[in-house]
């Protein structure tokens, strides 16, 4: 593994680092590690949905317009099941 130092962290910055640490029963060092695999991770995923989001091969409806499609569907088959139950 390798060291990260930063310099010229203000000094109410670092204090408020390690209350927010201190709060979290972690040390100053575990809370920042933390910090850090949080961020690098979520480049990572950033990455993944921008590169979903060039395909060309999905839908491009709206969260909207997929919401009223199933909406629609789920109506259908609830008509379709009420009926096959319908002794008449």
């Amino acid at each position: 593994m390798v060291a990260l130092q930063i310099r010229d962290v203000p000094d109410d910055v670092r204090r408020r680092l390690a209350d927010r640490a201190a709060a979290r029963g972690q040390s100053l060092q575990s809370f920042l590690l933390a910090l850090v695999t949080e961020e690098a991770e979520r480049s990572a995923n950033l990455a993944i949905v921008q590169r979903f989001a060039e395909r060309t091969d999905g839908s491009r409806l709206s969260a909207a317009e997929v919401t009223d499609a199933l909406d629609l569907a789920r109506a259908d088959r609830e008509g379709r099941l009420a009926a096959s139950r319908d002794p008449r």
